[in-house]
This record gives structure tokens, C-alpha cells and sequence, in this order.
């Protein structure tokens, strides 16, 4: 896709905005948002929200795990928060790997469109806009019981040091999965102040549903990657890649199972996870790998996905079976 420059008037402080690569069709970011803050929403990643759904999904999974004994006043403010500090952390953390990636960014056709390789924000001005999402996401983090303050505030070293991890690994995916699931942790545990085995199981299966979606997802960049010497799944696997994915999807699916058995759930559950299943297996069969386009469109479907596991999370408590 090309990249589509958006010509502004001679007062306004930002003398074009381009409009990156893989944003979503349309998007309000373009279209309605003031000029001078659509290199910022960019920044955020608000032209292309699959990230913040995906980092959404297993905080709500965890939360549906649990729901039983709670309120729908208390389940909702929870789940409000989730929704809030997905939106901020996910800007944040995407800020952050701008600034840290910025040079490599300017270097790849998806990315160069970004705003700091654009020459749409400065540097200083990127450090700035990082440190009041952080400031958002700490406002939420503290609603939250002490035992979630303090898990919350251990994943913090996971996001410090995923920007590196392509440098370092041809596994940034793996580590990535460790990273972005971590609300299936949070949300167990903020509704019940521990955790569970079942929380611990839909962290580590969640794990492997980033290595297949962000695997698809990174197909996209691996001409260029290798070109500049940083790591991915998608070259790690290369020609393996559609294997390792049913390998990584069935992990996962084992994974989602076990932590329903976990919490008791009932048949209703085991039938929308079959259900969903049924996605996880056209995602494979239907991807190719050699088209940025069909990748996209692929990893995007994961929105979805996650409403139908959430769905069958949450009716598997009303079963007697």
C-alpha cells in the first residue's frame, strides 16, 4: 500500500500527516481527528486498533474465568478499566518502540510511514506523549487491589526489553507473547486479588496465540528485516512457517480447554471453543504467507476470535454440565 499524504494548511503546525501503511481503511484518525494531534493517535496506534484488542482479549478471558459471585456494576468497572489501560499501555508500549526502533523504521516499506521516521514528531516530543499514557495507565493500575498493583507493575521489564529482543533473537514473537498476555494474569487477579491455576494456564496458552498471529503478522516485513539484520519468527520459520503455525494454534487451543476444565466450566464452553477453533484453522489454511495484504487481513480476524472465546468463557459458567 502506498502511502498517502494528507496536505494541511499553512498555519497549522504540522505541514502534512501520512497516513500509515497498514492503517485501517478509513479511519477517524484521518478523517475527523485535529490535525495537529493525528501524528500523536498515530503514535498510539489509533488508526489500526487490532493491538488493543489483542491486548484486551485475555484480560477479559481472565476476568470471565472468574465472574461468578460478582456483580455486573463490579464486573463492568473492571472491565472499563481493562478497556482504558489496554488503550493507553498499547500506546504506550507501541511509542516506545518507535522511538527505540526509529531508526530501523525508516528503513522498512510498513514502517517508514510512521510518525518519527516521517519526520511528523520529534524524539523529545515521542518521550513526552510516552510518559502521559504511562501516566494514564498508572491512574488506572492503582484502582486495582494491591496484589494486581504489584503484578502489573511486573511486566513492566518485559516491555522494556521487547524493542531489543529483535536484535538479540530470531524469537521477538516468543517474547512478545509473554509480554501482551499479561492481563491474563491481571484479570483473575484483579477481581480475586491471587491467581489460579486457570489464570496460569490461559497466560502460557495465550503465549502461543501471539506466536501464531504476530508470526502471520511479521510475514509481512521479512524481506526487509532480512535485509537489515533483525530477527523474526517469519525468517526463523521461513518455509515452515504454516506448520509451526497449527503447532502454535493447537498449543494454544489445549491451553484455552484445560483452563475451562480448570474453572469448572460447562458444555456450553467446549462448544464455542470448538466453534472458535474453526477460525483458528482457516486463519492457517487460508493465509498466504507471500502476501502482505492476506496477512493483515488474517492477523486482524483475531478481533473476532477473541469475542467468540469470550462468549463461550462467560456462558460456560451458566451450564449443568
Amino acid at each position: 500500500m502506498k502511502d498517502k499524504k494528507i496536505e494541511t494548511n499553512d498555519q497549522s503546525p504540522v505541514e502534512k500527516v501520512v497516513e500509515t501503511a497498514d492503517a485501517v481503511d478509513g479511519s477517524w484518525v484521518y478523517r475527523r481527528a485535529p490535525l495537529v494531534l493525528r501524528p500523536y493517535l498515530k503514535l498510539a496506534r489509533l488508526d489500526r486498533p487490532v493491538g488493543t484488542w489483542l491486548l484486551l482479549w485475555p484480560c477479559l478471558w481472565s476476568m470471565a474465568l472468574s465472574i461468578v459471585g460478582y456483580s455486573l456494576l463490579e464486573l463492568g468497572y473492571i472491565a472499563f478499566l481493562f478497556a482504558v489501560g489496554s488503550l493507553a499501555m498499547r500506546g504506550a508500549g507501541c511509542t516506545y518502540n518507535d522511538i527505540v526502533d526509529a531508526d530501523f523504521d525508516g528503513q522498512v516499506d510498513r514502517t517508514r510511514s510512521r510518525p518519527i521516521p516521517a519526520g511528523e514528531v520529534t524524539i523529545s516530543k515521542a518521550w513526552v506523549f510516552l510518559i502521559a499514557q504511562c501516566l494514564v495507565g498508572l491512574v488506572v493500575l492503582l484502582q486495582f487491589n494491591q496484589f494486581s498493583i504489584f503484578l502489573g507493575l511486573g511486566s513492566l521489564a518485559l516491555v522494556a526489553a521487547y524493542p531489543f529482543m529483535k536484535r538479540i533473537t530470531g524469537w521477538p514473537q516468543a517474547w512478545l507473547g509473554l509480554t501482551f498476555n499479561w492481563g491474563a494474569l491481571m484479570g483473575w487477579a484483579a477481581l480475586d486479588g491471587s491467581l489460579s491455576p486457570a489464570a496460569i494456564t490461559l497466560y502460557g496458552a495465550c503465549v502461543f496465540w501471539t506466536l501464531g498471529y504476530d508470526t502471520i503478522y511479521a510475514h509481512q516485513d521479512k524481506e526487509d528485516d532480512a535485509l537489515i539484520g533483525v530477527g523474526s519468527t517469519a525468517l526463523t520459520l521461513g518455509d515452515k512457517t504454516k506448520p509451526a503455525l497449527w503447532i502454535f494454534y493447537g498449543l494454544f487451543f489445549i491451553g484455552l480447554v484445560v483452563a475451562g476444565t480448570l474453572a469448572n466450566l460447562g458444555v456450553i464452553f467446549y462448544v464455542g471453543i470448538a466453534f472458535a477453533g474453526t477460525q483458528l484453522v482457516s486463519q492457517i489454511r487460508t493465509v498466504d504467507l507471500d502476501d502482505p495484504e492476506t496477512c493483515l487481513g488474517v492477523f486482524r480476524s483475531n478481533i473476532e476470535f477473541g469475542g467468540v472465546v469470550l462468549l463461550a468463557f462467560i456462558l460456560g459458567h451458566y451450564t449443568v454440565l
